[in-house]
């Protein structure tokens, strides 16, 4: 039988075809769902997929707002901003941080401070893709080196950064402070968004308190980057809002002054302009370079200023807190006439010491052989200490408290200094609740001339003494003078509190600048030398604050005692008398005598301010005049 008979031809075709049929529907559902899913895809999710795509393409970045600049009160620059060149990492893109480290380390000099600094702030909380600042200010050759090495390290750049610079830093370091980088703590508490990109914050001083004013408002750039994460080109940039330019009321011509004057010394000088509160110098020697914290001070340089026996990092001005001595009895002379204790023309015996009850504690006069009869006047001009120990007793300590609080002892009243210690003023319900003893009338002896628990800051001596020099009206000091913009100072100056002092005679406050002027100019007031030669008449009062306590019947010995456990010298005051253009506080750490070592200090502030500066001003005037002249 031949082989072609066995064969089904018609069979096999419709085995065929119905295979051909399945495998046309497979690939006609396979094609459907090939379709359908690129209609998912480019149509009804191309929104999503396109935002993905951008995402690794184009990145948000933030632009941080430059930071408002600081000027004193005729326009000199304290406070700028100067572009630096640091070396940063974006972790997230580095890959291997140790690898990564170690071939940089090869490249540039990178020590172990830095390291360690760069891997503690890795630990920190931080927003994502935040660049970590491992190297600062790059020299111009360490610049080309990263340039020629740039494609080897994903995620590391060579970053340009506006930083604080301070041109004069030891001079303002405590009044205007200092920006640092910003901590775990302090990014808790600022808004993420507004400080999104800014790595510097406000630490101390007017930094810190007008840190919302200097900062500004963030910026935004969409930028184009490739792979590697490097930036190709800018898409849309809104530009940050630079923060406000500050105008202060301090004179930096002063506040050198201070500084010249106190060279050598420790202590702090504090100068108000009484008719505005404006600090015109707020100065606390030795002082610091303020530039060493602002990208990270070395541990090197940060123990040597901390362990530093004369403490420069201590602001005396603000926060050094010292017995006021005897530069607090005008102020306890207006609180003794207008309490009624005593009148201008009651007279005490000073015999060089005063008791509480006859055979008791003798309490001493500076001058041993006491100073006779003396009256209200007597006893401010030649610092009799008898008259303010009884006066101060008859007063009471509530009466002594009510009165002095009101002078702003016990309390900062500044308006925008930030960091100010609030002293001590003590009463009887303190000592009650702090040493759990009652007040004694000997309490009232030692407080009647500024001593005992009584402490005080050279600021609120400052503070005290303008008030005087109003004649009672309060005017809270402040930093601030002007803002360079369209913005109000009133904005950001918290208000006064403060009420004036109303006497029930308002001409006490004239006797009492009248003494004030007898210890400067009288025949025998104890800062006569001080004023020699004046061409103004100036109101002042000295003072010497002890250091440690004497025994009743030991003698003080400037010559055998420690330099660091002599007295402290003091003044306070403001001139010209009549028309007060500017007041005063000083202290000479250890400096012993008020009137021999402060108030010369105050003499060459005066002068400078009433006299040197204003001479200089018109020689200047007249210099452009003439100029100008030979110009036409």
């Amino acid at each position: 039988m031949a082989w072609g008979e066995f064969k089904d031809t018609a069979a096999e075709r419709r085995l065929f075809q119905r295979r051909a049929l399945v495998m046309l529907v497979f690939v006609i559902l396979l094609m459907s769902g090939l379709l359908a899913r690129m209609y998912q895809l480019q149509i009804v999710e191309h929104e999503i997929y396109t935002t993905l795509s951008d995402k690794n393409r184009v990145q948000v970045q933030s632009v941080p707002p430059p930071r408002g600049l600081v000027y004193d009160r005729n326009g000199v620059l304290m406070a700028e901003n100067r572009p630096v060149f640091s070396l940063t990492i974006v972790p997230e893109r580095a890959g291997s941080m140790d690898e990564t480290l170690a071939r940089l380390g090869g490249i540039l000099d990178i020590s172990e401070e830095d390291l360690d600094r760069f891997r503690k702030r890795l630990k920190e909380a931080r927003r994502p893709f935040q660049e970590i600042p491992l190297r600062y200010d790059l020299a111009e050759d360490e610049i080309a080196k990263m340039a020629v090495h740039r494609h080897e390290f994903p995620g590391v750049e060579v970053e340009a950064e506006l930083v604080r610079y301070y041109p004069h830093s030891e001079l303002t370091a405590h009044a205007l402070g200092f920006v640092g980088r910003i901590n775990r703590e302090e990014l808790q508490r600022i808004d993420p968004v507004n400080y999104a990109g800014t790595n510097y914050i406000g630490k101390s001083g007017i930094e810190r308190f007008y840190e919302d004013v200097l900062h500004g408002s963030v910026g935004y750039q969409h930028v184009e980057t490739n792979a590697r994460g490097r930036i190709l080109r800018v898409l849309e940039r809104e530009n940050p809002v630079p923060g406000e330019d500050l105008q202060l009321h301090l004179d930096l011509r002063l506040q050198s002054k201070a500084h010249e004057l106190l060279e050598g010394r420790r202590g702090a000088i504090v100068a108000i302009e009484p008719s505005t509160g404006g600090i015109l110098a707020l100065a606390s020697v030795p002082g610091f370079d303020t530039n060493k914290f602002v990208t990270g001070i070395s541990v090197a340089d940060y123990r040597e200023l901390s362990e530093s026996i004369d403490k420069p990092l201590f602001n005396r001005a603000l926060r050094g807190q010292y017995p006021p001595g005897s530069t607090i009895k005008p102020m306890m002379a207006v609180a003794a006439l207008d309490s009624g204790v005593t009148t201008r023309d009651r007279q005490i015996w000073d015999p060089g010491y005063y008791q509480l009850r006859e055979g008791g504690r003798r309490y001493r006069d500076w001058k041993r052989s006491g100073h006779g009869w003396v009256d209200l006047m007597d006893s401010v001009a030649e610092s009799c200490d008898v008259y303010f120990y009884e006066i101060a007793v008859e007063m009471g300590v509530d009466t002594m408290h009510n009165y002095l609080s009101a002078f702003g002892f016990g309390e900062d009243a500044t308006l925008d200094v930030a960091g100010a210690l609030s002293g001590l003023l003590p009463s009887s319900d303190w000592k009650r609740a702090v040493r759990n003893e009652p007040w004694y009338p000997g309490d009232s002896v030692n407080m009647g001339i500024g001593q005992g628990f009584f402490l005080a800051t050279p600021l609120q001596l400052a503070t005290a003494t303008a008030l005087v020099a109003n004649r009672g009206e309060w005017v809270e000091p402040r930093l601030l003078k002007d803002i360079r913009g369209d913005r109000s100072v009133s904005e950001f100056l918290p208000k006064g509190t403060h009420n004036p002092l109303t006497l029930k005679n308002p001409d006490d406050w004239e006797y009492v600048v009248d003494t004030m002027e007898e210890v400067m100019h009288g025949t025998r007031g104890t800062a006569r030398r001080a004023a020699e030669g004046a061409s103004y008449r100036m109101a002042g009062k000295t003072g010497t604050a002890q250091v440690f306590s004497l025994g009743q019947d030991e003698e003080y010995d400037a010559e055998e005692i420690r330099e660091r456990l002599r007295d402290h010298a003091l003044f306070v005051g403001f001139a010209p008398a009549d028309d007060p253009q500017i007041a005063v506080a000083v202290i000479v750490e250890n400096g012993g005598s008020g009137s021999g070592v402060a108030a010369p200090v105050a003499r060459g502030l005066f002068d400078a301010w009433l006299e040197e500066f204003p001479a200089e001003e018109v020689a200047r005037l007249v210099g452009k005049s003439d100029h100008n002249g030979r110009a036409r």
